[in-house]
């Protein structure tokens, strides 16, 4: 069948029903500091002054252009949002390359697969710069779908996840979001999870703080092997 918004790859038959959806930017790939250099030539592009980690992970929240509101006091217009997100991409495509997986995502995403269990990656990078860069880190083959963002920037993930797993039911890949576990680093990441009806772990080592990610009321973990022990745990 035709597959314009993702990738199918080999299904592994399971020892357990639930199935893995991960986040990209934040989660597998350790990307922050490449993120927190293209925000801050973003930022450049308003006027404003750079921000440290630490206050990005206070701030950041998601629409991206309310993120932009928190620090400039107001909405940003159609055309600063088109300049600060042309800016951030820019920057960031040449950061990219020099970011690794995080700890321990490579064996991890093996072990899971060898172990029979199925797992797909939705993020909000854009899907055709999204699946080479995947390709590229060399673990494709560990996920049965690659989604990533289609249409502008921006926004939230729970559309996109609606449609993540709308394309996984019509692979006849038998995942059900009640029977799924979203990993990712952002508050909306467990916002994408309920709008679906499957359960979310937050990890601490991307976008937000952990408070903030407590108040989320989810698992909040400061590892994937964490992440993924607490995924178990719901099919226990």
């Amino acid at each position: 069948m035709s597959d314009p918004a993702g990738i199918f790859l080999r299904m592994t038959s399971g020892t357990t029903r639930t199935h893995l959806v991960w986040d990209w930017n934040g989660t597998l790939l350790d990307d922050i500091h490449a993120v927190i250099h293209a925000t801050n030539a973003a930022f450049a592009e308003a006027g404003l002054a750079p921000i440290t980690l630490e206050q990005y992970r206070e701030m950041y929240c998601v629409p991206i252009p309310r993120f932009y509101e928190r620090l400039l006091g107001r909405l940003p217009t159609e055309a600063e949002w088109q300049r600060m997100d042309d800016s951030f991409h820019l920057h960031y495509a040449r950061k990219r390359p020099d970011c690794g997986l995080t700890e321990g995502a490579e064996e991890l995403l093996a072990g899971w697969q060898r172990a029979g269990g199925s797992q797909s990656l939705l993020s909000m990078y854009g899907h055709e710069q999204l699946v080479p860069v995947v390709r590229g880190y060399g673990i494709a083959s560990r996920f049965v779908r690659v989604d990533g963002r289609t249409g502008p920037s921006g926004g939230s993930k729970a559309l996109h996840m609606e449609r993540h797993f709308a394309e996984l039911a019509a692979a006849d890949a038998g995942v059900v979001p009640e029977n799924a576990v979203v990993i990712g680093d952002a508050v909306d990441d467990a916002v994408a999870a309920a709008h679906v009806g499957a359960r979310a772990v937050l990890y601490t080592g991307g976008s937000h703080s952990r408070a903030a990610l407590e108040a989320a009321g989810v698992p909040v973990v400061d590892s994937l092997a964490e992440a993924v022990t607490v995924a178990r745990t719901f099919s226990a």
